[in-house]
């Protein structure tokens, strides 16, 4: 018995999957939005038994899906003949509404949340320093606010902290008070109001910290997420930052020096980027993402073995103009050439060439003519070109120092190969 009950204790909740096929977002791209959300579900230690898809204009204000897709739903949950559900949770693509979520439970009788609420879930989970947690606590009540009417209505205690233990729970319920029912509105909007002003102390330290770092060019890691900006870091200081192959592993800034040919600069490694990313989490994150708006460089890491890089490439791009970097320097870093893999057509296919069809040496030459130099192929996991990213990162870190502190170059003789003080 008490073996079972472990074996309970361990089994890994159970997710279901739904998502429009609209004008804007064709099969393709719908399919390729729940792969991501099914890595986002494995993340937060779920695991997806079935998905949903439905063709039509636009999300539903009431149920998002029609009423006959939401029945199909249903049947699946709750088969004729079986006392426990197929699954623990259903998640949707888009954010959902208090409303629509509202109606959709009343429908399946079964958790629902929203792929802005499971990307503030694994916010939650990763958060490991105070900063971050204030950061994704305030998202979290940002993001609760407006759905105070369906989840609850006051609070007893207010949360200990986002993602408090960081150990195993419900999707979609960790985080601040992640026990209450009840919630108040005047208590969050007070926690709100005591965290924007925790934040605030925290952007003032870090701008001190960054006005002290002295006469170097600021380089800034930036990508979509899981694309390895932290194996890259690590491979480039020499340090030991944390790396893993899930989403959203790296939340705290990391700064580290990092010397080439006697010439320092500062390397540093951001929050990854990911479709459809929570305006509230963008916002929350302002003094992390500071680090970017003033960085002299960004290195923009791309996983050049994804099937969907491109796409991928314009959210970061989006993303990045959206924070007001749009004319900072861009070197962009097609990683991981080591896993890219591509299928030869036969000589008598006669279809267009796709991204699977393209051999790598041909894309290489595709970006490279497109991008004048700006860009770099290399496998950090491999150590694969990077002799020549160091020597592209030096030609551009001293360009932008004579540039920025025309009468400093003495700086590049005061430091030994070592990034020690001559």
């Amino acid at each position: 018995m008490q073996n079972t009950d472990l074996a309970a204790a361990e089994r890994r909740e159970r997710a279901v999957l739904v998502a429009l096929v609209t004008r804007e977002q064709d099969e393709m791209r719908t399919e390729e939005y729940l792969d991501e959300l099914e890595f986002l579900c494995v993340t937060a230690g779920a695991e997806t038994v079935r998905r949903f898809t439905q063709k039509m204009d636009g999300p539903s204000s009431v149920t998002y899906v029609g009423k006959g897709k939401l029945e199909e739903i249903c049947t699946f949950l709750h088969p004729e003949g079986e006392d426990e559900a197929r699954a623990d949770v259903v998640i949707f693509d888009d954010e959902l509404t208090a409303k629509q979520i509202r109606n959709i439970e009343n429908t399946l009788h079964t958790r629902v949340i929203d792929r802005t609420q499971l990307i503030l879930d694994i916010f939650a989970m990763r958060a490991r320093t105070a900063e971050a947690k204030t950061q994704v606590e305030l998202a979290q009540y940002k993001y609760m606010l407006p759905r105070l009417q369906r989840m609850w209505t006051h609070l007893e205690r207010q949360g200990g902290g986002s993602g408090s233990g960081g150990g195993k729970g419900s999707v979609g319920l960790r985080g601040p008070g992640e026990t209450q029912l009840e919630m108040d509105r005047r208590i969050i909007l007070n926690r709100m109001s005591l965290l924007k002003g925790r934040l605030a102390e925290i952007d003032k330290q870090k701008r001190t910290q960054r006005s002290n770092r002295g006469r170097m060019i600021r380089v800034a890691l930036v990508g979509y997420t899981n694309v390895g900006k932290s194996t890259l870091l690590n491979l480039m200081a020499k340090t030991e930052v944390f790396a893993e192959n899930k989403l959203f592993a790296t939340l705290d800034t990391t700064v580290r020096k990092v010397v080439i040919e006697n010439l320092p600069f500062l390397l540093t490694d951001t929050v990854g980027f990911i479709r459809k990313l929570p305006t509230d989490l963008v916002e929350s994150f302002k003094s992390t993402l500071d680090e970017v708006r003033e960085a002299d460089l960004l290195l923009h890491v791309v996983d050049i073995s994804h099937p969907d890089f491109e796409e991928q490439i314009k959210v970061v791009s989006k993303t990045l103009a959206d924070l007001g970097c749009a004319q900072t320097p861009t070197v962009i870093v097609f990683n991981k050439t080591d896993a890219y893999r591509w299928v030869e057509k036969e000589p008598d296919d006669l279809t267009p060439p796709t991204r699977e069809n393209v051999s790598l040496p041909e894309l290489m030459r595709t970006w490279m003519a497109r991008l004048e130099g700006d860009c770099i192929f290399i496998s950090a996991r491999q150590r694969l070109n990077i002799d020549e990213l160091k020597d592209l990162l030096y030609r551009r870190v001293r360009e932008l120092h004579v540039q920025k502190y025309p009468y400093n170059d003495f700086l590049y003789q005061q430091y030994d190969a070592e990034g020690r003080e001559a």
